[in-house]
């Protein structure tokens, strides 16, 4: 500490007058807070390695000299071990989009501009940054390579697989292993890697004069010490997969989008069912990745953080795996995940042995006591009323622990009536949708259904959609959880417009999907009026 204070005093001709601890991150390095007594600050980092050290300040500067968004760095001590940079506040990405996250990924139109900005500045990080760098500088290696491929698988083995206790036979998985990492390093790609590329290391700058909201900050990337020259798929896994950050895969497919598009303004790029298989590798390489990084911080250091970090990164492999929720596919204007379609086929061995770690007893999350939702939330037990002492025990309804729930969706037009109700129970919930905006009243949208890109963008651009439809889930979340709590078997809800052509059909498959994502129940979608029925079965678990 005493050599940092130097550093300061020599840059800035005088000591701080305050020195605060900013909070640990993943590595060894300390951060801290140096300000004047005129309120300006700075960061202070004091490292563990000249390596590492040396290579941020150098891509630092040679990205700042491209005019990228980074912090300055403002002095560095001889000996490499300390340097300052520029303070840019305290609010992080991650920070910003807690709301969405803390509403289990429903983020809102304000949140995901925000993430729309940050993706569409990574292209340019990645090219015209990589433009004129001495790769040499990098640490620990200058380039994306199969022996750093096959570190990280080893990592993720020896730091993850191996404390699950699930056998497995090595020298099969080896092979598995240098294959996969072939494919990862076929494509020469000459772009900058950033390695870590995640909402924890993106910070928000407040811009005096910019208004507010989070329009009003301006995205900065730190923590690009450990990148390299490489292809940028990577970093668009790293982004959209971090276990933590909890976005849905409709996100997760405008984001792929935005980046594609943004990616098309610096470099010449691939078919998009090129990009989509080649991304795809990346995002299961990655999650491995980032599990090894967990086990090891996690298991080894008992990192709270890290340790919290595992059961959504657990989710996110079932999911590639289609052990779960479905991925990307190409489509139209967007780009939707299906699976990596080719492991099972070129990858057998590998393949089989990470389905049979998801389904390990420490990851399926389950109990007899205690069930739980697909999302990891514990749902409370039987008896679900806390009555007061002198109310006696509760009684129950016949239809208490009958059987797992079946919710069942429908659109219509309410020219012909509201859906009946054929189980037995009255019903359940009618929602009008015509105080929003009508695209049928246009001619573009006159034949089309809310099912169709053009219309899904009409109604989100528009947002009246959005706003109706937070509403709806927070009543429909309530109502689901207490069935699925009480062995309910029968839920209804039912959206009618005009024609029942455009938002009721938008509506009832957004909640849908949003019902049987969340909690994995079987969920009967009927667009009266458009004669279309969809099943989206339960999970098992």
């Amino acid at each position: 500490m005493e050599k940092l204070i130097e550093l300061y005093k020599r840059w800035c001709g005088a000591e701080p007058a305050n020195v605060v601890a900013l909070p640990a991150a993943g590595s060894n390095r300390a951060y801290y807070r140096l300000s004047d007594d005129q309120g300006g600050s700075v960061v202070g980092v004091v490292g563990t390695s000249r390596d590492e050290d040396h290579a941020f300040v150098t891509l630092a500067r040679h990205f700042e000299q491209r005019q990228l968004p980074v912090p300055r760095v403002l002095a560095v001590d001889a000996d490499m071990l300390r340097y300052l940079q520029e303070d840019l506040g305290s609010v992080s990405l991650f920070d910003a989009i807690k709301g969405g996250r803390e509403a289990g990924g429903r983020y809102n139109q304000e949140e995901k501009n925000l993430l729309k900005r940050v993706v569409r500045e990574l292209p340019n990080f990645q090219i015209r940054g990589a433009r004129g760098l001495d790769w040499s500088c990098c640490y620990p290696q200058p380039e994306f390579d199969v022996d750093g491929v096959l570190f990280d698988l080893n990592y993720f083995k020896y730091c993850f697989l191996k404390p699950t206790g699930l056998d497995f036979h090595e020298l099969k998985l080896e092979a598995n292993f240098r294959l996969f990492a072939k494919d990862l390093t076929s494509e020469p790609c000459e772009s900058f890697l950033y390695r870590d590329f995640q909402a924890r290391n993106v910070m928000l700058k407040a811009e005096s004069g910019a208004g507010e909201g989070l329009s009003a900050y301006t995205p900065y990337f730190i923590d690009f010490q450990g990148g390299r020259k490489g292809p940028y798929y990577y970093d668009l896994a790293s982004f959209l997969w971090q276990a933590s950050a909890l976005y849905p895969n409709k996100l997760r497919r405008e984001l792929i989008y935005e980046y594609y598009q943004s990616l098309k303004n610096y470099t010449e790029v691939p078919t998009k069912r090129h990009f989509v298989e080649r991304l795809s590798l990346f995002v299961l390489f990655r999650t491995l990745q980032v599990l090894g990084a967990y086990g090891f911080r996690g298991y080894f250091e008992r990192k709270k953080h890290f340790i919290e970090s595992i059961p959504p990164a657990i989710e996110n492999l079932r999911e590639l795996l289609g052990i779960s929720s479905p991925g990307m596919n190409v489509s139209g204007t967007t780009m939707q995940f299906s699976g990596i379609s080719l492991l099972p086929d070129r990858y057998p061995y590998m393949a089989d042995m990470l389905r049979q770690m998801c389904e390990l007893p420490q990851f399926v999350q389950l109990s007899e006591a205690v069930p739980t939702r697909t999302d990891g939330y514990k749902i409370t037990p039987v008896n679900v009323y806390q009555a007061h002492p002198k109310d006696g025990p509760a009684t129950y309804s016949k239809y208490d622990n009958s059987g797992a729930l079946v919710v069942r969706i429908f659109s219509f037009s309410y020219r012909k009536g509201i859906p009946e109700d054929e189980s037995g129970n009255g019903g359940g919930y009618v929602f009008d949708c015509r105080s929003t905006h009508n695209p049928g009243r246009y001619e573009p949208y006159k034949q089309l259904t809310g099912l169709d890109e053009p219309v899904v963008r009409f109604l989100e651009d528009d947002g009246e959609i959005l706003t109706f439809l937070e509403s709806v889930y927070r009543l429909a979340d309530a109502h689901v959880a207490r069935y699925i709590q009480r062995g309910f078997t029968s839920l209804m809800f039912c959206f009618g417009c005009t024609g029942g052509q455009h938002r009721s059909v938008y509506s009832a498959q957004h909640l849908a999907e949003h019902i049987h994502n969340k909690y994995g129940v079987e969920v009967r979608v009927c667009h009266r009026e458009q004669g279309i029925n969809q099943v989206f079965p339960a999970k098992s678990v």
